[in-house]
């Protein structure tokens, strides 16, 4: 099953890549969530190796290529996002695969002082073995960092302003997206509680150094609220945090 929704949702991204280029990328964290100039989650990453999980567009390893690191890899699900992280980063030296994050794929062992995902790590459909595989990715002291969906904020709805929780944030269970920003395009991501994060990372081997529920971005100071329904508004971000962020360390 897990191999079927993984086929699916590697179709389906191809067809909706083109709605996500350049977003959600560092310096960026997340949909009005603070920045890595705000948070310095990464401190120096001049001449590190670093590794993207879920690496899109190729914004986020263009913004560590500008930092100075040594070595840029980066791994993601659709061809089509690939491809256009190709573009992006043009002659730089980038090693990039079009893979599962969940599976082997022959990367090197114990080689990356950084491994991180900008909102992608969520979309996986086995978290053992993702966050197991980047454990390994990792040298020893290695850092891995990594933003979502808060999973809380995944139940929240808005109606007329009012915000309130819409199911059982207890229930893990797995989603499908239809029509998907209005593409044939129909996605499978599972809901998981804050716990199981945390948890996965400490079974994986992992130290964690920090965690963030994430104020909304100083950026957005000079920004007027309104009451919105959408999913993602500085409205419901101002009441709730959007994002999360996580820092581990590998012991």
């Amino acid at each position: 099953m897990v191999s079927e929704q993984i086929k699916r949702n590697r179709q389906s991204w191809n067809v909706v890549a083109h709605h996500f280029h350049g977003v959600d990328a560092l310096p960026r964290y997340g949909p009005f969530a603070q920045t890595e100039e705000e948070l310095g989650l990464f401190g120096e990453v001049k001449d590190k190796k670093v590794l993207e999980i879920g690496c899109g567009s190729g914004h986020s390893l263009h913004y560590m290529r500008e930092k100075g690191a040594s070595e840029l890899w980066g791994v993601d699900l659709s061809d089509e996002q690939i491809k256009a992280a190709k573009e992006m980063l043009q002659e730089a030296e980038g090693k990039l695969f079009c893979a599962p994050m969940e599976e082997e794929i022959g990367l090197p062992k114990e080689y990356f002082d950084y491994v991180y995902s900008i909102y992608a790590i969520g979309w996986t459909m086995d978290l053992s073995s993702t966050f197991k595989l980047i454990h390994s990715y990792l040298k020893k002291g290695g850092v891995f960092i990594f933003s979502w969906d808060h999973p809380v904020y995944a139940h929240l709805k808005s109606q007329n302003g009012r915000i309130y929780l819409d199911n059982s944030y207890l229930k893990e269970e797995v989603q499908i997206y239809e029509n998907f920003k209005g593409e044939n395009a129909s996605l499978f991501i599972r809901n998981r509680m804050f716990s199981t994060y945390i948890n996965e990372l400490i079974h994986a081997g992992f130290a964690i150094d920090k965690v963030i529920e994430s104020d909304v971005s100083k950026d957005h100071d000079s920004m007027d609220e309104e009451e919105s329904d959408r999913y993602y508004s500085l409205y419901k971000a101002r009441r709730f945090p959007a994002t999360m962020m996580i820092r581990a360390v590998k012991k």
